[in-house]
């Protein structure tokens, strides 16, 4: 019964600190005696939850309460994260293979994830008559070696160093034009009220590109990229069908994340 109760307590505990982690977000600043009387709990359980909430980094304390911290993560070169959670990518990749069908069309979007992605249909021979659209120019090359089972085509476009990818006003042209089985879709940033989101304009035009050119739409990111919100908004989460994940990650925000859309945690 102890634990029981206990559990309850967390429960409520993590619901109000959500709760408040939201009103900061929407009013910039946010009074502890405000949060008190709006919660009827006391000053003390208050300043703790701000306490828990600024140690995470979710938001900054200052006198009398509290202001949000602004996540725009910047943009960072594929090379610089290439190596960073590479087991829970491989993971992703995995399940990201497992979903698709022989004679499947694939939108890939570029990133490390994705070029997971891309090692593991190389290495899964069953994997035959697909077609994979990609605007990476290192995720075609990793493909090169599955043709002719596998076809490879490249959008074409303007080339971004950055993360080798190829983006508007020419990659569009091949995308709105075609309807595929399945997108994988990076993201920097996986949050309730923002959505999914990216670093950079050309790139969040590009991923809203392969949302709208696919039967079924697919986010595949690791744990880190929750509750962080990058610069440019791409869709909200009911735009996709499933978030596939890894890593460790906060099951609460996860439970919320799951009332807009489903959200799948890869295994090891």
């Amino acid at each position: 019964m102890a634990v029981r109760s206990e559990s309850a307590f967390a429960s409520r505990q993590d619901d109000r600190r959500l709760q408040i982690l939201g009103l900061i977000r929407d009013t910039a600043f946010v009074r502890a005696r405000d949060l008190s009387d709006r919660f009827g709990v006391s000053i003390v359980t208050v300043r703790a939850d701000l306490d828990e909430l600024a140690r995470r980094g979710e938001i900054r304390r200052v006198r009398g309460g509290a202001v949000p911290v602004l996540r725009h993560p910047a943009e960072t070169p594929y090379e610089a994260r290439r190596d960073a959670y590479a087991a829970e990518k491989a993971a992703i990749a995995r399940a990201a293979a497992a979903l698709i069908e022989p004679g499947d069309t694939v939108l890939l979007d570029v990133g490390t994830t994705t070029m997971a992605i891309a090692r593991e249909i190389v290495a899964r021979p069953d994997l035959e008559q697909l077609t994979v659209v990609t605007h990476g120019l290192n995720i075609a090359f990793a493909l090169e070696r599955s043709i002719p089972r596998v076809q490879v085509i490249v959008t074409g476009g303007s080339l971004r160093p950055l993360q080798h990818s190829l983006v508007d006003p020419l990659a569009g042209l091949v995308l709105d034009r075609l309807r595929a089985s399945i997108a994988f879709v990076g993201a920097d940033g996986i949050h309730p009220d923002h959505g999914i989101s990216t670093t950079n304009l050309p790139e969040a035009q590009m991923k809203q590109r392969l949302v709208a050119a696919a039967n079924r739409r697919v986010v595949v990111a690791d744990a880190s990229k929750f509750s962080r919100q990058a610069l440019v908004r791409v869709c909200d989460l009911a735009d996709v069908e499933l978030i596939l994940t890894a890593g460790e990650i906060d099951e609460s925000m996860v439970a919320i994340v799951r009332e807009r859309t489903e959200v799948v945690i890869a295994p090891d």
